[in-house]
């Protein structure tokens, strides 16, 4: 496996060794020693989470406020997202700047989203389902997010205006702060 630093220091793009042959593939998705040598330190998973997903659906951009804040590592099993990972970390130089990756189950990636980020995806394929591990249970009490279409932020989720499907919950999740100073920030892999 092989691992690629972003533009917003913490995200680590995750590329598997995957075997392939007449019978399909084969990929280690999980291996604690391994993972361990490239994921922060204190990163410990504690729970796993799946969703199943059509065209068009928003799921986000979601983050646990402390004291449980959670780093996940995501992956699309099926299917195709774009996947979004918002730095909301106060005293970092890449606040309110944003990663867009796509995860699919082509090219196996991994994303490592550490404390700190408010994530989010949308789905680009007819159906998906995407995985993730927490280093931290979820808490309801400490759940928050960024709307989706945060002017702002002006992510382009890569779905045309009538086809998108979000929760009531995430439709009136506040906005990010506006006085913050505008940076360029769509980084695209």
């Amino acid at each position: 496996m092989k691992k690629e630093k972003l533009n917003i220091e913490g995200l680590i793009l995750i590329i598997p060794d995957i075997y392939r042959d007449e019978r399909g593939i084969f990929i280690e998705t999980y291996h604690k020693e391994k993972y361990q040598k490239i994921l922060p330190l204190e990163t410990n998973f504690v729970q796993d989470n799946m969703s199943f997903s059509t065209y068009g659906v928003i799921r986000g951009l979601h983050y646990q406020k402390a004291p449980y804040g959670q780093a996940k590592l995501v992956r699309c099993i099926m299917g195709c997202i774009l996947d979004v990972s918002v730095d909301i970390r106060p005293k970092s130089s890449t606040y309110g700047r944003y990663c867009k990756i796509i995860l699919s189950e082509n090219n196996q990636y991994q994303l490592f989203v550490p404390k700190g980020f408010a994530h989010g995806f949308s789905v680009l394929s007819e159906k998906a389902i995407v995985e993730y591990k927490c280093d931290e249970f979820y808490h309801k009490e400490c759940e928050s997010g960024i709307n989706y279409n945060d002017p702002y932020l002006s992510i382009d989720w890569e779905i045309n205006n009538g086809n998108i499907i979000v929760s009531e919950k995430d439709s009136k999740l506040p906005f990010i702060s506006n006085k913050l100073q505008r940076r360029s920030n769509d980084t695209r892999i």
